[in-house]
Parts: C-alpha cells; structure tokens; sequence
C-alpha cells in the first residue's frame, strides 16, 4: 500500500464517510503487515467541510491548484525583493484569485450534495491564503494533489521571510520626521508622496490586523470545533450508556412483573389449598363422630348378645 494513494482516496470522500473508510484502510495495511503504515493512517484527522471543499477545487482542476502556488512563490519572491509595485499586483492578484477559487470550492461542495455556509467558504479562503505563504512543499503539496489532511496554522501576512541580499526590510526604522520649517520648504509634490507611503503603510498596517484578527477567529474556531467534538464524544457514550441502562430496566421490569403473575397465581393456589384442608377437616370431625356412635353401638349390642346368653 501507498500512503499518497490511501490519502487521496480517503480525502476525496464525504467527510461522514471518512472514518470508516480510514479503519478500513488501516486494518488493511495491518493485514498487509504494514504495521507503520496502519498506525499513519489511524492517526490521519477527519477533515473538515472546508478542507474537503478546498480539496475539491484541487481535484477538479489540478492546472489552477499549481497555478495558485505559483502565484504564492510570486508573492514571496516579491517580499524578499521588496518589488514595491509588482508586489501590490501581486497582492491584489492573491485576493482577487483566492476569493474566486473559494466560491468555486463552495459552488462543488454543493453540487457533491454538501451545500457550505459563508463561514465555511471563508475558512476555505484562510486555508488557501496560508497555502500561499507556503513553500510548495508539506501541505501546500498535499493540498495540490487533493489530500490536504488538515487546515494549515494560519499565518499573518508573508513575515518571517529573509529579505534578499542587498535589499532594505520594509519595516525598517522609520526616518525621523522633518522639521516644520523643513516641511514647509519641502516640495508639494515630496508632500503628497510622502502622506501616500503614509497612507499605504497604514493600509497594510490595516490589512496585517484584519489578517490577525481572522487568525485569531480561526484558532478560537478550532478550539470550538475540538470542544464540539469532545461533546459530541461524551454525548455519544452517555448515550450508549442510557441505552443499556434502560435495556436493564426493562429486563428487571419483565421479571417484576412475571414474579408479581407468580405470587397471584400463588395466592390463588394458597386460598384453594385452605379451602381444601377446611373440607377436609370437616369431613375428619364427621368422620370422628360416626366412628365414636359407631363404637358405642357396638359396645351396646355386645353386651345385648351377652345377656341373651347367660
């Protein structure tokens, strides 16, 4: 067995059918002896509705999933570079594409019978945001192939990256603001320059608190779905459990219940004996008294022959 094969047969199914299909294919792989193997895919996570849904957009088109992390090396690149304008192309690119290829996930979810919410759209759109900050290497490859297991941390932006050699980070230490006088002899035109950069530097000021602000939604969101499913767990259990304690229940009720039919039938049975021994006492006080006359008469009719014999 293939561990890339298994993955993209499990992840391109429902997500309600993935945990049987996965025990399947682990006891496979222990049958097979593939030991290792078994316990890798025991350990693979049911994916959720929106990782089922972004794997379904790289399934169906293969040439846009390369294409979109093309675009990602593009963006980093351009960060590294600090190639001011080609990277706002890029970006403006980067959010017009992943907002299309969301809605198209979305759009196959729903034709594959799994009709996604807006938030789960969003969270598709988050999933390929990271992927784009991604080297195409690990989940961006997995997700490539369409067996993305899990959604990636969410990352803030492209930090982290290490400008090339000879470049100025672009968060450097701002220089120091001039004078009023300076500024008033400063040309208009390096005025609104200057307020433009200003401007640009709070939009992505902006855009790096929006993004952290959804990285931040994103991981309370896991955190609630972890607690759901922990829910969901202990529901599960106390039901079983509530099952077997009412089939006990059930059971003792059956057995009150014939022992309740037997105790009648018994007292039933007790009355009919008493009446019986009744009769049968009678009938031994009778009995008594005929032997007893009986007696007497013969004793009398022996002393009647024995004087008719004298």
């Amino acid at each position: 067995m293939d561990a890339d094969e298994v993955a993209w047969e499990l992840y391109g199914l429902k997500p309600e059918a993935f945990t049987a299909a996965r025990a399947a294919c682990a006891a496979r792989a222990r049958r097979a002896g593939e030991e290792a193997l078994a316990k890798r895919i025991a350990g693979w996570r049911r994916p959720t509705l929106a990782v089922w849904a972004a794997n379904l957009l790289a399934r169906a088109d293969p040439e846009q999933a390369h294409r979109l992390l093309e675009l990602g090396r593009g963006l980093r690149e351009a960060h590294r570079t600090l190639a001011g304008p080609e990277l706002r192309d890029l970006s403006h690119q980067r959010n017009v594409v992943v907002a299309e290829m969301a809605r198209q996930a979305a759009q196959l979810a729903g034709d594959a019978g799994h009709p996604v919410s807006d938030a789960v759209q969003h969270e598709v759109e988050e999933i390929l945001h990271t992927l784009l900050a991604e080297p195409a290497a690990g989940p961006a490859a997995d997700w490539a192939r369409g067996s993305l297991t899990a959604a990636p941390p969410p990352v803030v932006g492209f930090t982290g990256l290490e400008p090339a050699p000879g470049t100025t980070p672009r968060r450097a230490a701002a220089p120091p603001k001039p004078t009023e006088r300076a500024r008033k002899e400063e040309p208009a035109s390096s005025r609104q320059q200057e307020q433009e950069r200003e401007q640009e530097r709070e939009r992505e000021r902006g855009q790096e608190r929006e993004r952290e602000a959804r990285a931040k939604a994103r991981a309370e969101a896991d955190r609630a779905a972890r607690e759901a499913t922990l829910a969901e767990t202990e529901l599960t259990a106390a039901e079983r459990e509530l099952r077997k304690t009412r089939s006990a229940v059930a059971e003792l009720d059956e057995r009150i219940s014939a022992l309740r039919d037997d105790l009648a039938r018994a007292r039933h049975e007790r009355a009919d004996l008493h009446a019986a021994e009744e009769a049968a006492a009678r009938r031994h006080r009778q009995a008594d008294r005929a032997l007893d006359k009986a007696r007497r008469a013969a004793a009398e009719a022996e002393r009647a022959w024995k004087a008719l014999n004298r």
